[in-house]
């Protein structure tokens, strides 16, 4: 399936071709997050195997899930943002229509940007700092400072399409009876996105 046709970006110019351009890094992105789920649901199960039929247990394996967590936890976080999946109060935003609502979420995706921003400059800290160091977990040893500069990463990518976003969102506000183009559905719709492929690897 087209990554336009999960976003209503079948149009929309320059605009639309960036966001489903763009649609097929957060894909790619949310589909190394979901392998890295699956790879730590394995070895789960092999740590049930050791420790019921062995009475052993994996070295480390604490410290890899704990590390293993910042994959899934940011890599998707674009992808989630461009189908309107994180969670939101929008009881107000919800009754507003036309060009008061694109106003609204062009205001708000604005402030999102800004605090995404200093997350990203704070966590960017948090990772140099742990990789001059030598930071690592206190039982196995294991470095820490990829998984940590997995936080700066995902949380750019979200501010990409929040950048995006935010133009869409100018674009609707200047012509508010134009097709919707990156952006989320929007708050109190009953429109279902549609998932796009995953790319091929």
């Amino acid at each position: 399936m087209n990554p336009a046709q999960s976003t209503g970006a079948g149009t929309g110019g320059a605009l639309g071709r960036v966001e489903r351009l763009y649609a097929w890094v957060e894909n790619f992105l949310n589909f190394i997050g979901a392998s890295v789920i699956f790879a730590l649901m394995l070895l789960v199960c092999a740590e049930v195997f050791c420790r019921t039929a062995l009475n052993k247990s994996i070295f480390g394996f604490i410290d890899v899930v704990q590390l293993s967590m910042a994959a899934f936890a940011f890599l998707g976080a674009a992808y989630c943002q461009r189908l309107g999946g994180h969670i939101r109060m929008d009881l107000a935003v919800s009754q507003l229509r036309g060009r008061w609502l694109w106003s609204s979420e062009a205001i708000s995706t604005l402030v999102a940007l800004i605090v995404i921003a200093l997350l990203i400059k704070g966590s960017w800290a948090h990772f140099l700092r742990a990789y001059q160091i030598g930071d690592t977990t206190i039982d196995a040893e294991v470095i820490t400072w990829p998984s940590k500069l997995l936080t700066p990463i995902g949380l750019g990518f979200l501010w990409l399409r929040l950048l995006l976003n935010f133009a869409g969102y100018l674009r609707l506000v200047r012509r508010p009876d134009a097709e919707p183009v990156a952006v989320p559905p929007p708050p109190g719709s009953h429109h279902v996105s549609a998932e796009v492929d995953a790319p091929q690897l």
